[in-house]
């Protein structure tokens, strides 16, 4: 498995949701996920890794996702004005759907 291509993969398909799901905040979400990646490369490629071996479970992952996008704090969203409520919605989505992406990409399809 690439890490760098599961990661690449990731992005652009997350770039693909966001600009049909989310239009009228695409800019600052895709800000945010842009710091978001920046800042949790190495921690999102070990636990692909741990995810992909069965080391992870899907709770774990999620787990682990979801606090390291809490750190993330998506600024930009909040700077836009979007309620708390939203940008929780907003990152479990972000989250469900990462967990889809990685599944889809690491899990071979029979």
């Amino acid at each position: 498995m690439n890490k760098d291509k599961v990661i690449e993969n990731l992005k652009k398909e997350l770039k693909a949701i966001i600009a049909n799901s989310y239009k009228d905040i695409k800019p600052q979400l895709e800000k945010d996920l842009a710091t978001f990646f920046q800042t949790s490369k190495e921690k999102l490629e070990r636990w692909i890794v741990l995810f992909s071996a069965g080391d992870l479970t899907e709770e774990e992952f999620e787990w682990l996702l979801k606090s390291q996008l809490d750190l993330t704090a998506l600024q930009a969203l909040q700077t836009a004005g979007i309620s708390k409520i939203k940008l929780n919605t907003i990152k479990n989505n972000i989250i469900k759907m990462i967990i889809q992406i990685i599944t889809s990409l690491i899990i071979p399809k029979v």
